[in-house]
């Protein structure tokens, strides 16, 4: 697989148009890298349309990829909607600032389309200007008079009347046949860079069936052939076309992609990083992520975690978990001991501890239903097990159930994260 030349991803000069309905600026820099900062921010390479009411962007495909009113109606001009390439809309709101960075680790809190876990946030997309901008943007654009323009700004703004939603879904709907299937939940590592990667499926279904999960599929697990995989990177690039210089993560799913053979992820990694020219991207630095059940974990190959601290890579794993009381794994219908929860989460340490590279983090549920041996048995590891505030390896806690945000829950969620020894955050189920 070839890789980018970099010289084709260098930026032309920013072009600019004004006249008095509208104003466009093609080739805009945003930031090149991912960080945490407590006002609006905007990644990447992209174009900018601004009209008297309305700001949309769009990618180097000439796709939206962001939007917000300047009406006095719109909730907080701190606030945006971000479209996803699973065509999903997120609305990112500030929700008090450092409210949201304790539960979240990030200053903006996405609110979704969809029914998830979240104990934060109100319902944005009940708002009349939010509902407006989502249902009819493709509208507002077409309507805009574009005599006048000079030809390269009349040729943008057709292309970007050629991406209607119709097509944008149908591009999204091409990505799952791609992979296998939708990414029905990203890992939670992923917030550090904004859950902008490239999926890229090695092996499908997980190991457990547990059944308290929402999010996975029901299929075996099994893992996916070299040539299959080959030919999924040929056709992402062909996808992402233009706009794969804004992107410089990798994801590696499906759910367990960590109980893949350890030649095979390696090498993976190693072909994707070239092929999608992560090299050369406009974003700086470079991220894997990827699923692992506890016995997947356990059983890896020592050479597998040696040979992630060698790719260029920050390499994110993330462990299901849940609890390390038997009672409750036993209500969770997930079938593996305490032990094992205990001797996954000391290997995980160490190799938090040992290898600077690569980082595990952990997930467990949180819900008012469980009983007090859950609570006490996952206090007992992640301040008990330690005497020492630990800055790596975050802790991630799920809340059970979808669509019902709760005060006692997230007041739970704040007491325990006071006394934990790790970066605990909650863990927002989202798809891509």
């Amino acid at each position: 697989m070839n890789c980018i030349d970099p010289l084709t991803i260098k930026a032309p000069l920013q072009k600019q148009f004004r006249n008095r309905d509208l104003s466009i600026e093609l080739n805009c820099r945003g930031n090149d890298r991912y960080t945490k900062v407590s006002f609006p921010i905007k990644y990447g390479l992209f174009s900018k349309l601004e009209t008297r009411d309305y700001i949309f962007e769009f990618n180097l495909n000439h796709e939206i990829r962001h939007a917000k009113s300047k009406k006095k109606t719109w909730c907080d001009p701190s606030e945006w909607l971000k479209r996803s390439m699973g065509n999903d809309w997120v609305y990112y709101s500030t929700g008090g600032y450092s409210g949201v960075f304790e539960a979240l680790g990030e200053y903006y809190l996405p609110n979704l389309m969809y029914p998830t876990n979240s104990l934060l946030g109100g319902k944005p997309f009940e708002e009349n200007e939010i509902h407006h901008i989502v249902a009819n943007w493709h509208e507002i654009v077409s309507s805009l008079p574009d005599t006048g323009l000079p030809d390269i700004f009349s040729e943008w703004l057709q292309d970007i009347r050629q991406k209607p939603p119709e097509a944008l879904e149908k591009k999204a709907q091409t990505l799952f046949d791609i992979i296998g299937s939708r990414v029905t939940v990203m890992p939670p590592d992923a917030r550090h860079v904004d859950y902008n990667f490239i999926p890229l499926t090695i092996a499908d279904g997980c190991l457990y069936k547990c059944t308290f999960c929402k999010v996975k599929n029901k299929k075996p697990f099994y893992v996916r052939s070299e040539a299959n995989i080959d030919s999924q990177m040929v056709a992402l690039n062909k996808l992402y076309g233009k706009d794969i210089v804004n992107f410089n993560a990798l994801f590696l799913g499906e759910h367990d992609a960590l109980n893949a053979p350890a030649e095979l992820i390696i090498e993976t990694a190693r072909k994707a990083y070239e092929g999608f020219g992560f090299d050369s991207s406009f974003m700086k630095g470079s991220f894997l992520f990827m699923f692992g059940s506890v016995d997947s974990f356990l059983n890896a190959d020592p050479f597998l975690f040696k040979g992630l601290e060698k790719l260029p890579f920050q390499t994110f794993v993330n462990i299901g978990l849940e609890s390390c009381d038997k009672t409750t794994l036993d209500l969770l219908g997930k079938p593996i001991t305490p032990e094992k929860v205990r001797a996954a989460f000391e290997k995980a340490q160490h190799i938090n501890d040992t290898l600077s590279n690569v980082e595990i983090s952990c997930n467990f549920v949180m819900d008012d239903s469980l009983p007090d041996t859950h609570h006490d048995s996952l206090l007992s590891l992640i301040r008990g097990s330690n005497q020492r505030i630990r800055p790596k390896g975050c802790i991630y806690l799920s809340p059970l159930k979808f669509g019902n945000p709760s005060r006692e829950i997230l007041y739970d969620f704040y007491k325990l994260k006071a006394l934990s020894r790790f970066p605990t955050f909650l863990y927002l189920i989202q798809r891509l």
